[in-house]
């Protein structure tokens, strides 16, 4: 690091899945944007090139988080820098925590390697990172992280292995979500892993159900650009039945997303890997009295504006 670069601060988006989740592994469309908490990473002079990773990990998450950043930093040549992380997310809850730290720590990296931390150069970083984190990851996590903006994403196998290509979606009107924490996640790869072997066993079936998905993402995302919230909730809602098809939701999943409904949610949702818990959104014109009805009776939950117009009192 340079006399200039003695302090490094930077930050990593979590993210929300509109539409499209699991399916979007198999080639299909899915929109997701960014949160307005995820994970702050800061950079001081070192000796070495080593992250303090955070004392609420737990030794398996510790493990990873060191392989992973010994990855990236290899990447850009080991700069001379400790990085420390403060997570604004919960772990393992459906909200691109791993993505968000990938991306925190990797523009933290670049900067210290005296490179710009650009969304691509983020992004391409971010990548090898979650690739420890997940194996095989849709891609669709880090970019809307790295981007910062609504984006209709699709994964795509090229030449050189697997890439992603993604398109901002603007909205002329608001698009806030509440979310929700609900149940006890189970690891996404159990989740993920089910769902492959059951899509392995019944082929045909499962393409309908995904090529299902990708049509109501087509629609999601015109309704997003022309304004119609109540078509994008509407897809969000017809999305939540088939999630529910493929065996990816459970009764506390359920229950959250029937009572973001009965509070007046436009659409409500899972977001993520699904399972036993994990977070459910909903699509609120107005979020902030939601938030404050839910805290009241002890939901964990919060609202951030995912695209549109930014209107007065925003949310934090």
């Amino acid at each position: 690091m340079t006399p200039a670069m003695q302090s490094l601060v930077a930050f990593g988006a979590g993210k929300v899945i509109l539409l499209g989740e699991h399916s979007v592994v198999y080639g299909y469309p899915a929109i997701a944007g960014p949160l307005t908490i995820g994970v702050v990473a800061r950079g001081v002079a070192s000796r070495s090139c080593v992250l303090d990773v955070p004392v609420t990990a737990d030794a398996a998450q510790k493990r990873m988080m060191r392989k992973a950043f010994a990855r990236a930093a290899k990447l850009v040549g080991e700069p001379k820098v400790k990085v420390t992380l403060e997570p604004q997310l919960p772990l393992s809850a459906g909200l691109g925590s791993s993505a968000a730290l990938a991306v925190a720590t990797s523009r933290v990296l670049l900067q210290a390697a005296g490179q710009a931390p650009t969304a691509k150069a983020t992004a391409r970083l971010a990548w090898e990172m979650e690739q420890e984190f997940h194996g095989t990851p849709s891609g669709v996590d880090h970019t809307t992280s790295a981007e910062e903006k609504l984006i209709l994403y699709r994964r795509v196998q090229a030449p050189a292995g697997v890439t992603g290509r993604a398109r901002e979606l603007k909205s002329p009107r608001p698009v806030s979500v509440v979310v929700a924490l609900a149940g006890a996640r189970s690891p996404t790869k159990l989740t993920v892993g089910a769902l492959r072997e059951r899509q392995a066993r019944w082929p045909e079936r499962y393409k309908r159900l995904f090529g299902q998905v990708g049509r109501l993402v087509a629609d999601a995302a015109k309704a997003v650009e022309t304004g119609d919230l109540e078509g994008l909730g509407d897809a969000m809602n017809v999305n939540q039945g088939l999630l529910n098809a493929l065996g990816l939701s459970s009764p506390a999943l359920e229950d959250m997303v029937f009572r973001l409904r009965s509070l007046g949610a436009l659409g409500a949702k899972f977001t993520g890997a699904g399972g036993d818990g994990g977070a459910v959104i909903g699509l609120f014109p107005e979020p902030e009295p939601v938030v404050a009805q839910l805290t009241r009776d002890g939901v964990r939950c919060f609202a951030s504006q995912l695209a549109g117009p930014r209107v007065q009192g925003d949310i934090p």
